[in-house]
């Protein structure tokens, strides 16, 4: 069997989360930290054997190339022993540790995955901002480590763009906004092509919604163990936070009625085994606020994730806005967040208004001009959007003919990863 005939595996790399599985499939087979323990005894022992002993260094490489671990299991090893220490080999959606990052896609491929990548085309994920630099290491690696048949690399945003394709009509054009663990990129998407220059950053993202949670119930002297905080702040994000129309209001509501709106969280402290309690209370809403009002996590940056969203929409080009307003995008977990979705297209269309406002009260009312529709996007999988527009695509026929081969590899290097083709028959 050829490997184009199997399905291709797609591996969407996030800063805090890897979901991994195989094209066809509706959900990713594994969601997993983006994290790899690694045994550093082995590296300590090689450096004090001396530089004459050479056979004891190598084979202290050799098993510190294989004493590692990824994911779930990274983080259970790093609490248990203090021999293993936890590299995160992506920060801010960038790769910044290759061997970490060969070593996790290593045990994604071969101990989660349990497939042969000889037998696989694969499709990997990267951030907008990526340089090419670093789409030649991944092909390097890929068929020089793993020797894949074909490889392809997708844009982030125009992935998520196209898990449109399990409606009746795919729009290619369109605003995505994806607020990851460590970055949130506001993407305008013309015809499948990003456009570059209009690419606005969000310096808040699914972290730090944790981090401020975390720094709240902190500062409230909430009875719970320093090191399971910022684990208990992430599943009261999951679980119990939602995104508020007027934080006034809500400060009113749990004031007047606490045993309403208020939850509680209950864990176990992991030392002593013994039940603790944490009030989750204005929480719940002011830890989404920082996108909307991001003045009350940091003092370093005021402006509201709308604003920017319309920003990014009024620096593309003038005929692609009407359609990148009507069409934005929700992608990452955080967007999940109740409400989310409501609060964002109530801001950008205030914001669409008061521009129009503001130009009809400029030139009178004899410039008539239609209003513009703002539409922000929000469906089920939007957590996991990425990876599931990389395995809509990989299941389509021009998949395979856009890859980047092993042979085209072997012939003209890495420099042929720097680019890849968008599917111009599919639009």
């Amino acid at each position: 069997m050829e490997a184009a005939d199997r399905p291709a595996v797609v591996i969407d790399n996030g800063t805090g989360y890897t979901k991994i599985g195989f094209a066809g499939n509706v959900e990713p087979c594994f969601i997993i930290p983006t994290v790899v323990a690694v045994n550093e005894s082995f590296s300590k022992d090689s450096r004090g054997s001396g530089k004459g002993n050479w056979i004891a260094q190598h084979n202290a490489g050799v098993m510190a190339d294989l004493d590692f671990f990824i994911g779930d299991e990274a983080l259970t090893r790093s609490r248990s022993s203090s021999v293993y220490n936890l590299s995160y080999p992506i920060q801010h959606g960038q790769v910044d540790n290759w061997d970490s990052m060969e070593r996790f896609w290593q045990q994604c491929i071969f101990n989660y995955l349990r497939c042969d990548p000889e037998d696989h085309y694969f499709l990997l994920t990267e951030s907008p901002l990526t340089p090419p630099e670093n789409r030649e290491y991944t092909g390097e690696i890929m068929f020089e480590t793993f020797n894949v048949p074909g490889l392809y690399i997708g844009v982030q945003p125009v992935l998520a763009l196209a898990a449109g394709y399990t409606t009746a009509k795919c729009e290619m054009t369109g605003v995505v906004v994806d607020v990851g663990h460590g970055a949130t990129h506001i993407v305008p998407v013309a015809e499948g092509y990003v456009i570059g220059g209009s690419i606005k950053s969000f310096p808040i993202a699914g972290r730090d919604v944790t981090l401020f949670i975390q720094q709240l119930l902190q500062e409230r002297g909430e009875h719970m163990p320093p090191e399971e905080s910022h684990e208990v702040a992430r599943r009261i994000k999951e679980m119990f936070c939602y995104t508020s129309s007027d934080i006034l209001k809500e400060y009113g509501k749990h004031d007047r009625e606490p045993s309403k709106y208020n939850k509680q969280w209950t864990g176990i402290k992991p030392k002593t085994g013994a039940p603790y309690n944490c009030d989750v209370g204005y929480e719940r809403f002011l830890g989404p606020e920082i996108f909307f009002n991001p003045e009350i996590y940091s003092s370093d940056f005021d402006t509201p994730l709308p604003a920017v969203v319309d920003s990014c929409i009024q620096s593309s080009a003038i005929d692609t806005r009407r359609a990148l307003y009507k069409n934005i995008v929700l992608s990452g977990g955080t967007t999940m967040i109740k409400d989310f979705q409501k609060r964002l297209q109530r801001d950008v269309k205030k914001i669409v208004d008061a521009r129009m406002d503001a130009s009809v009260a400029r030139h009178g009312e004899d410039v008539k001009s239609q209003p513009v529709e703002v539409n922000v996007v929000s469906h089920p999988i939007q957590s996991f959007a990425v990876w599931f527009g990389g395995s809509v695509l990989a299941c389509t026929p021009e998949f395979y003919s856009a890859c980047h081969t092993k042979a085209e590899y072997e012939e003209y290097g890495g420099s042929i990863c720097r680019a890849n083709p968008v599917f111009k028959g599919m639009y």
